[in-house]
């Protein structure tokens, strides 16, 4: 299949993106004359063609924090009917490229941590880092992605002109360790162990289990899927609290239902 990836600036345009965000998100669309606005002042909307069918996009907005300017990157929408072929990747690529030549050095977005396809993208295929935990963010949402569970969010950092992303930098010489158990339920659905969790203090890396399909669990296991927000929200606060930062997820071979974060000593990242 071959894509068109390019910049989307005018009013036309951005008309485009309200009828694909519904399809997304089942929810309610943001105004057009928000969107316009905003990329007419430092903000980037990049659409993903098929022929002239938008399949794509990503939106993003300029943010300051400490008079620092940096670039937020609040949405990246793929259509359902063309998910899993590389089209949120492409996306985020042309936004670094398009980024880098307006002037910026870091991008910020939020994801769920318990989406782990998400996990895969943002942390092992971009090199984004994350030790920011945002607890119940968005409040109570009742889209068809969020509806059922509190809205915490992954924080990623991307400095997209740090060695760890321009050299792809990955922590292949550490010793990870796994001090969470997994068990199955009845209906085959992965669970942590309620026993106390053990971090060890110094440990070089960390690799904590996360479900492969949160959606699946939600749907099949609800009280399960809350469970894996709790269980993962303590050990999360307590691992960035402690130094760590999540750089990368391993996906099981063995269809096990679980993948699992890869966390390390934030000072080892290459910046």
């Amino acid at each position: 299949m071959e894509l068109a990836i390019r910049k989307l600036t005018t009013i036309e345009d951005v008309r485009l993106i309200q009828p694909l965000e519904e399809k997304v998100w089942q929810s309610d669309a943001i105004p057009l004359h928000q969107l316009y606005t905003a990329i007419q002042n430092g903000g980037l909307l990049i659409g993903a063609f098929d022929g002239e069918q938008l399949v794509g996009f990503s939106y993003s907005f300029p943010g300051v924090r400490d008079g620092f300017v940096f670039l937020c990157s609040h949405m990246l929408g793929i259509d359902p009917d063309y998910r899993s072929q590389g089209i949120g990747r492409k996306l985020k690529e042309r936004q670094l490229e398009l980024a880098a030549q307006m002037g910026y050095e870091l991008i910020v977005w939020t994801y769920d941590p318990l989406e782990s396809r998400n996990a895969y993208l943002n942390l092992t295929k971009l090199h984004g880092i994350c030790s920011t935990y945002l607890e119940n963010w968005y409040g109570e949402m009742a889209d068809g992605l969020n509806q059922g569970l509190p809205t915490d969010r992954f924080k990623v950092e991307w400095w997209i002109r740090s060695e760890r992303v321009q050299l792809a930098w990955i922590p292949d010489a550490i010793s990870f360790e796994r001090p969470c158990s997994i068990s199955y339920t009845a209906s085959g659905n992965p669970q942590i162990q309620e026993e106390m969790v053990q971090l060890r203090p110094g440990a070089d890396g960390y690799e904590i289990p996360v479900p492969a399909d949160i959606q699946h669990l939600k749907k099949t296991e609800p009280a399960l899927a809350f469970n894996w927000r709790m269980h993962l929200r303590t050990i999360f606060q307590q691992l960035f609290a402690d130094g760590y930062a999540a750089v990368g997820v391993r996906r099981s071979p063995n269809h096990e239902g679980i993948c699992y974060y890869q966390l390390v000593r934030r000072e080892i990242i290459p910046m």
